[in-house]
């Protein structure tokens, strides 16, 4: 019922996760992220043990490829879902189960991986996969969502459309960007709109919250402001 990209910025080292479904809420279950680690995304009949239990296990050291055989030898229900996962190092792996509704598939790239369910044919992963490709010179964000559009272009989910979610992560335990769509007519468009809006203050902002190395961030309101200030006229 779903597809899902993830990918690792080569110039920032971000990962992201960026998932289009006809189901509601698709972002409260199939991105995982482990800061600095690697990603997870458990779709079809979602297990979301596989995504806590995945970035566990990721975080332990251990290979997708181990992830995945662990995650699927302690569930009887492991026909019925698709998993993939891609690390640090590049390494991917995924599974599809045999009950998983056509099409259903996995791409694996160069700093990239795809999986989808029930979708209207390969051509949605192909599609997703070029498109990635092709927007190299965009944005890490924008990049993905693109990817996505290309894919919800070739037919997406053959049931339709109803939820979308962009997850990225940096160096940090919280998110970098949490985007999710819930219920929308058009929840990729909703989505790229949603990135936009982001672009005016929250990315600006976002570089003066508390991080491992430096707890308290920054708290004087007057350098917050001007920074942020700063950082929109700078775009100009």
């Amino acid at each position: 019922m779903t597809w899902s990209i993830i990918a690792r910025d080569q110039a920032t080292g971000q990962f992201g996760i960026a998932v289009a479904t006809k189901f509601f809420a698709v972002g409260a279950l199939v991105p995982h992220i482990a800061a600095g680690i690697g990603g997870v995304a458990t779709q079809a009949l979602v297990n979301p043990y596989f995504g806590i239990d995945g970035v566990r296990l990721l975080r332990e050291g251990r290979s997708p490829r181990d992830v995945v055989d662990t995650l699927i030898a302690g569930d009887s229900g492991f026909e019925s879902r698709q998993l993939h996962i891609m690390d640090a190092k590049g390494r991917i792996a995924s599974h599809t189960g045999s009950e998983c509704v056509d099409w259903c598939g996995h791409i694996e790239g160069d700093g990239f991986s795809i999986a989808g369910n029930m979708l209207a044919g390969s051509s949605v992963l192909d599609d997703t996969a070029q498109a990635y490709l092709a927007g190299r010179d965009l944005p890490f964000a924008q990049r993905l969502i693109a990817a996505m559009r290309s894919g919800e272009a070739a037919g997406g989910d053959k049931r339709g459309r109803q939820s979308a979610a962009l997850l990225i992560h940096g160096e940090e335990e919280w998110s970098a960007l949490d985007l999710r769509v819930d219920d929308h007519a058009d929840p990729l468009a909703e989505l790229a709109r949603l990135e936009a809006v982001s672009r005016e203050r929250w990315v600006h902002f976002r570089p003066f919250l508390p991080t491992r190395g430096n707890p308290a961030g920054i708290t004087d309101r007057a350098t917050i402001d001007a920074g942020i200030e700063a950082a929109i006229a700078s775009q100009k």
